[in-house]
């Protein structure tokens, strides 16, 4: 997704469509040749969370992976370091209002850069994203921030293909949390941990948040899963996404939304006719008028190797997605959830409510593997657990 603050001119209109119409690779499944793949990630997290290593592993990890990796750096340091800093502009406001311009267009030019690359496969990593700044403000200066910028907070959010959250070392791993390596550090860590937890919920509400916890074992452990959860967004060789489901009593919508970190997002998946052994949907996704949109294929049948269900997932533009819906299956309904997408004790749920349910919803993670333990929401009553359920399958859901 592309967001301006300035009328566009002739080149550049030309630069953002070819963006638009190649983000995300061919323009239908197993086309024989694709286009330039350019996709957008953020790196974040509390303070001394390994933000700088991550880095340097991305870095090398995706070069190899055939990516030509450009990164934006982080435009806080930037300005403090030049003098410009919350303590120095006139309010935390005026800051928070240049910060965010700069950063918006640092990450403009690096994607018109990006279309102008020979490259096949190019991975923009920006060192914290737009939203990251609204943890560092109160929701009046939030407000008065995004009127003067003219981006919406669900364009900011959503113009990113996933989000990665590196957890701060003084959640989990206090004995590592130092102020040896950023000499600007000043939090304590408990100023860390709280700090760790509204950059997180800054971010709730995005189709891909992954929340990278410290380990029990060591600090490389942590970057691996890093790169781990970063191939398997970019469809690169990596482990297969887990994810696991609950049929839930319908909750207590109040109580939700006061919880910090809960976003509500409006969802149409809309099946179309499958192509021999392949299943493919397209997803409308987004709130208040503003939408992103997506289409997933999934084959039939599991990979003979992992015995896994092969899917993929790109990123569509409006038009794309129009022309798609002439494809839908009439055999199965449009189908549409309310997902109350939520970051509770480091970890993200969703939890989709459909029109013909008014007694129970169903709640889903995504997790990096079986063996890792839930910590569920106090609120919410589980009923059982549905993953792999035919009965409770979205297909199936579509069809009732």
């Amino acid at each position: 997704m592309v967001f301006r603050t300035a009328p566009i001119t002739t080149t550049e209109s030309h630069i953002l469509d070819k963006q638009e119409s190649t983000r995300g690779g061919c323009r239908r499944p197993y086309a024989s040749a694709c286009a330039m793949i350019i996709r957008k990630i953020v790196i974040t997290g509390g303070p001394c969370a390994g933000k700088s290593t991550a880095l340097s592993w991305i870095q090398n990890a995706f070069t190899e992976k055939g990516y030509t990796v450009l990164f934006v750096p982080e435009t806080a340091t930037e300005l403090i370091g030049g003098g410009v800093c919350p303590w120095t502009c006139g309010t935390n406001t005026e800051y928070q209002k240049c910060q965010m311009r700069l950063q918006y267009t640092k990450e403009q030019l690096f994607l018109r850069a990006a279309n102008t690359m020979s490259a096949e496969k190019i991975l923009i990593v920006c060192d914290r994203g737009l939203l990251d700044n609204r943890a560092y403000m109160n929701d009046e200066e939030f407000a008065d921030v995004i009127a003067d910028i003219g981006i919406s907070e669900i364009e900011m959010r959503d113009s990113y293909d996933a989000i990665f959250h590196l957890v701060t070392a003084a959640k989990g791993a206090e004995a590592f949390y130092s102020f040896e390596n950023n000499p600007a550090r000043y939090e304590t860590p408990e100023q860390a941990r709280a700090l760790d937890e509204r950059l997180l919920a800054c971010w709730s509400g995005h189709p891909h948040l992954r929340v990278i916890e410290n380990t029990s074992t060591d600090f490389n452990e942590k970057m691996k899963r890093l790169i781990s959860e970063v191939s398997s967004v970019l469809d690169a060789p990596g482990p297969y996404e887990i994810r696991r489901k609950f049929l839930i009593d319908y909750p207590d919508l109040a109580q939700l939304e006061n919880m910090p970190g809960c976003t509500r997002v409006e969802i149409i998946q809309t099946y179309l006719k499958p192509i021999g052994d392949t299943s493919i949907w397209i997803r409308q996704r987004g709130s208040n008028g503003h939408y992103i949109y997506f289409e997933n294929t999934k084959k039939s049948h599991p990979d003979a190797e992992t015995g896994r269900y092969l899917e993929t997932e790109r990123r569509l533009n409006q038009n794309e997605y129009l022309e798609l819906l002439m494809q839908a299956d009439t055999t199965k309904h449009a189908l549409r959830k309310s997902r109350y997408c939520l970051t509770y004790d480091n970890q993200y749920f969703s939890i989709d409510l459909l029109p013909f349910w008014q007694d129970q919803a169903i709640l889903s993670i995504e997790m990096h593997n079986n063996t890792d333990a839930i910590r569920f929401p106090p609120l919410l009553k589980i009923r059982q657990e549905i993953t792999g359920d035919p009965a409770y399958r979205n297909s199936a859901l579509a069809a009732l």
